[in-house]
């Protein structure tokens, strides 16, 4: 991360969420320019990617090297269907708006946040993904998980073929960490956040540190029309994960429920449904990025410490 690099001014929507922070933290230690995109005060450009001619006018006369769309409208971990229908229309509608900010600024790079749901929801097997050997953005099994699918499948089709840009997308595993996980804790402590074992079921993680140096490295060196998989080496469990997070931080064990139970959630439901596991050497191999710990539970041991420390 010492290398030389070539300074570029990244406007950044989303910059004022939980992977935005992260995002904008690691791109500003590298020398880049920050211009923050969102829609509160906090935000250089403030606009809604869903009102194209607001956006059109806010980005009037700015100059940028590169976009980076990791716009979201979850403020909290979605449980049902209906509570990814906002960030499903930033996907498709956003991203179209987004583009069309990026072509009025000059910028040359468009980098995508995407994610690793995109592979399709249900048990994938022991079998690795990669992202030059498997679909992504297989037709969803039920209408309600091909909005998702669907909304992931068209946000990076766009970025890919969108003209005079370099698109390039990062399928992020589930994010925790700094920001993310600690969300959790207060559910935690009051044992108010049941679960179901994992009964073999894994999920990738990347801590959100990560993440944001994944972006850096994006920016600086991804290839054109090129998705990435930004994960963890050892993916586990959703259930496992949360329980290693109660462990960390010396809190209750959450209670263990029949994943039947948890159909009413039915977001939620699909997801800790999901078994999947994915490669990362292609980010590790052109992008020269590495997650920090192997797994999230290493991974949150030190979130915690460093928790306590910082107390």
């Amino acid at each position: 991360m010492n290398q030389t690099r070539t300074p570029r001014t990244v406007l950044l929507a989303g910059a004022s969420g939980v992977l935005g922070r992260h995002i904008a933290r690691a791109l500003t230690t590298a020398g880049h320019r920050v211009v923050p995109l969102g829609r509160g005060p906090e935000n250089a450009v403030r606009a809604d990617l869903l009102d194209r001619a607001g956006l059109l006018r806010a980005v009037d006369g700015l100059a940028v090297d590169t976009v980076v769309h990791a716009a979201t409208a979850l403020r909290k971990p979605p449980m049902r269907h209906g509570d990814m229908a906002a960030t499903d229309a930033l996907r498709i509608q956003g991203t179209a708006n987004l583009l069309d900010a990026a072509r009025a600024t000059g910028a040359r790079r468009f980098v995508a946040e995407s994610m690793i749901f995109g592979y399709g929801y249900g048990d994938h097997g022991d079998r690795v993904l990669h992202e030059d050997t498997d679909v992504f953005g297989p037709k969803g099994s039920t209408r309600s998980l091909e909005q998702h699918i669907g909304a992931m499948r068209t946000k990076e089709a766009m970025a890919f073929s969108a003209v005079g840009m370099d698109g390039i997308a990062l399928r992020f595993g589930l994010l925790y960490g700094e920001g993310g996980t600690d969300a959790l804790l207060p559910m935690l402590r009051r044992r108010s956040l049941p679960l179901p074992e994992d009964h073999g079921r894994v999920l990738p993680w990347v801590e959100l540190p990560d993440a944001g140096w994944a972006v850096v490295a994006a920016v600086e060196r991804g290839r054109s029309g090129q998705a990435y998989n930004i994960a963890d080496d050892e993916p586990i469990g959703f259930g496992g994960h949360v329980r290693a997070v109660a462990e960390a931080f010396g809190l209750p064990r959450p209670m263990t429920v029949p994943l039947g139970l948890l159909r009413p959630m039915s977001y939620a439901y699909a997801a800790m449904s999901t078994s999947m596991r994915v490669s990362n050497a292609k980010a590790r191999d052109e992008l020269g990025w590495a997650p920090t710990h192997r797994g999230s539970v290493a991974g949150l041991r030190s979130l915690a410490a460093a928790t306590r420390r910082a107390a």
